[in-house]
């Protein structure tokens, strides 16, 4: 945390702030305070209001009733320009970058100093850019093109630009979605250099653990209404997750493991690609939910993507049901029963533009819903309308365009999508990133129901919690060779960081100890 204990003079003040948008009430008395020199956690679920009460700050919307202020005086901004020359920058969690320009070109973007009334100081630019990253402690080049930076470097463009304007308050809207733990450590350094008398920090993130690295106190609000600010030095998380989503939720539940005796789902032997998988082999059982664990660039994406012919597979076998397949495309692997979840879902699992009926039933509708070249509307509306019911899909109808939904809500309908498939294996590739801890809960229950109907599931996921509170077993990737695998039982953080740092041509001197892979080096 930054260290701030007593809460000082309020910074920003927001007080009985209301706003409705057509048939939706989407804030209402809402108030918050940030102290000078504070970092403020804001946290909520998605649907909560935190997009929209930024959008008021940052001046894309103005507020119907309540003010706000800023330093003691009266904030009104006009647009997000006048926001922004009052004092406030945000970080929308969606990059606001043009990946043609450079660096340096993104960071002043509008603001570039010229020779003359039209020319571009490129000279002056760059230097400006380098003195600017310098400063932050970013290391980046002020040439580099956007487009070919790695999404973490994008997101400290981002950072940079924002900083550049020097506001009195950040706010910070999922920054650490695309960073892993260093990347997310260099980013808190610079919070904590940014905060100081007279600036302050809105921290918005869904990771319990981040806010309780980086925040002083923590606001929650639930449906569009303010419930309650807390110490985060004395908070704790199950207190914190209540209050978001009105109950209490048991996050220590882990599973208890999958018996030897299910059958043998899908099979992988000496799994390998050109570029960076070698010799991958596993097991995935019936009712079984199989974890992969690893650092960025393990390969455990790469490995989904393998099974379902998006990348091709340069040595290995896959059987399916004890039937050797071989799998060229993703319709090859959708025809055996292999559903894939892609950790992208906006860019590879919805067509945003399309409404919710169209994308459940998009996998299934040639087999199930058409007839004659017809498509059958009225099978077609009870089926996704059962499917809706089923996995708690939050929307007013099946019409509705699924970019409006929210990313637990979306990422239900891409499950529901391959359910109406009637997919044996589910490979779910960071099946959490990106929405609140109560839509987490009702995906970690869909998991646990689909196991429990006899669904065979894979499930990637950067966060550790995660894979110890879902997986039977765990499968622990290194550069893009099977390190270990642990059941439910030797599966703690400590193990699969262990594996997952292990160079994949070490001899793990102290897996036989532990008992962790067995002879095959398949199973636990």
């Amino acid at each position: 945390m930054t260290g701030v204990i007593t809460v000082t003079e309020p910074l920003l003040e927001v007080e009985g702030v209301d706003k409705s948008f057509p048939g939706v009430r989407a804030l209402h008395d809402m108030r918050l305070d940030l102290s000078s020199g504070e970092v403020l956690a804001l946290v909520g679920e998605n649907g909560a209001g935190k997009s929209t009460l930024m959008k008021l700050l940052s001046g894309i919307h103005k507020a119907d009733a309540g003010h706000f202020r800023l330093g003691g005086k009266p904030y009104e901004p006009t647009n997000p320009r006048h926001a922004l020359e009052l004092g406030i920058s945000i970080i929308h969690q969606e990059f606001n970058l043009v990946p043609h320009l450079t660096v340096a070109q993104n960071i002043f973007i509008g603001r570039e100093p010229r020779r003359g009334k039209v020319l571009l100081d490129e000279r002056k630019l760059n230097a400006e850019a380098t003195t600017l990253l310098e400063k932050l402690g970013l290391p980046l080049d002020p040439r580099a093109v956007v487009g070919e930076l790695t999404v973490a470097n994008q997101q400290m463009v981002e950072i940079a630009k924002a900083l550049s304007y020097e506001p009195r308050v950040l706010i910070m809207d999922e920054p650490t979605a695309a960073l892993n733990d260093a990347e997310v450590d260099t980013l808190h350094e610079l919070i904590r250099r940014f905060v100081r008398p007279g600036t302050g920090v809105i921290y918005i993130s869904h990771r319990m653990e981040e806010i309780k690295r980086i925040a002083d106190r923590v606001t929650v609000i639930r449906d569009g209404e303010y419930i309650d600010t807390l110490d985060v030095a004395t908070a704790s998380t199950p207190e914190i997750i209540a209050l978001m989503v009105g109950r209490a939720i048991n996050t220590d539940a882990r599973p208890q493991g999958v018996r030897d005796d299910r059958d043998v789902v899908l099979s992988v032997a000496g799994l390998g690609t050109k570029d960076l998988l070698t010799d991958v082999s596993f097991d995935l059982r019936k009712g079984e939910i199989l974890g992969f664990a690893g650092l960025m660039g393990a390969g455990r994406t790469e490995v989904a993507r393998a099974l379902v012919g998006a990348d091709k597979i340069a040595t290995g076998t896959i059987t399916v049901h004890g039937k050797r397949v071989r799998i060229s495309t993703p319709a090859d692997a959708a025809r055996l029963g292999i559903g894939y979840l892609s950790e992208d879902r906006k860019r590879y699992g919805l067509l945003l533009d399309a409404d919710v009926k169209a994308n459940i039933a998009l996998s299934a509708l040639r087999e199930q819903f058409t007839k004659g070249g017809f498509v059958r509307d009225r099978a077609l509306r009870t089926k996704v309308g059962e499917y809706v019911g089923t996995l708690r899909i939050k929307t007013p109808s099946l019409d509705q365009t699924t970019k409006n939904l929210s990313g637990g809500n979306q990422q239900k309908v891409v499950i529901a999508k391959w359910l109406a498939k009637d997919c044996d294996v589910l490979i779910f590739d960071e099946p959490t990133r990106g929405i609140d801890v109560g839509a987490k809960e009702e995906i970690y229950q869909l998991l646990n129901e689909l196991a429990a109907q006899g669904k065979a599931i894979i499930m990637i996921s950067s966060e550790l919690p995660e894979i110890l509170r879902m997986s039977h077993r765990v499968v622990v990737m290194s550069e893009g060779r099977v390190t270990g695998v642990l059941n439910a039982a030797e599966a703690t953080q400590e193990n699969i960081m262990h594996f997952a740092t292990l160079r994949p041509d070490e001899n793990p001197a102290d897996a036989a100890e532990l008992g962790l892979i067995a002879e095959e080096g398949i199973q636990a």
